[in-house]
């Protein structure tokens, strides 16, 4: 093999590996409802965002329900989705915490120590990512499974539905991929 052959080869390994090089980018999969568990996604969100990462989140199951928006009404459903949407929290404000909520006690606690302690609440957190650039995409076979629409979602910029291969293919680039 020549130098020349050699080096194009480098070079081509080279170009490779940077093709294949993680972004500084965080990707997250937002799984549970909870009102400690968005807490601690979003904190984690506009941390990364803070740290000029692209940042991305992907709701699915029961995390979809804390993005629907407790104002806007929904559009008529069949039997089973409207008793999903009965059962299901409707936003942020119906969350509970996921641990020691001792029927809705623990959950005043901790908003209440929340403000107290100066600590943004969820939606002032939402509100932070968006500003932030902080990408949400909501999983479309969790809300179809639910009965969900986007119509009855949070106005958030950029708002999209996906399925799991656009947050893998997206993820897939990313420094850093979590699940809560």
């Amino acid at each position: 093999m020549t130098l020349e052959e050699k080096v194009a080869a480098l070079e081509s390994q080279v170009e490779q590996l940077k093709n294949n090089a993680p972004e500084d980018k965080l990707s997250m999969v937002v799984f549970t409802g909870d009102l400690d568990h968005l807490l601690a996604a979003l904190v984690i969100a506009t941390g990364s965002s803070a740290m000029f990462e692209k940042t991305q989140l992907f709701f699915t199951f029961w995390a979809t329900a804390a993005l629907r928006d407790p104002k806007k009404a929904a559009p008529p459903k069949n039997l089973i989705s409207r008793m999903f949407g009965m059962m299901l929290p409707k936003g942020t404000p119906a969350l509970k915490l996921g641990q020691m909520n001792m029927g809705g006690m623990g959950t005043a606690m901790m908003k209440g120590l929340m403000k107290k302690k100066n600590i943004l609440s969820l939606e002032a957190l939402l509100k932070r990512a968006a500003d932030a650039g902080v990408q949400i995409s909501v999983c479309e076979m969790s809300m179809d499974l639910m009965g969900m629409t986007k119509e009855e979602m949070i106005d958030y910029p950029g708002l999209k539905l996906a399925g799991v291969a656009s947050f893998l293919q997206d993820a897939g680039t990313s420094k850093t991929t979590l699940f809560i």
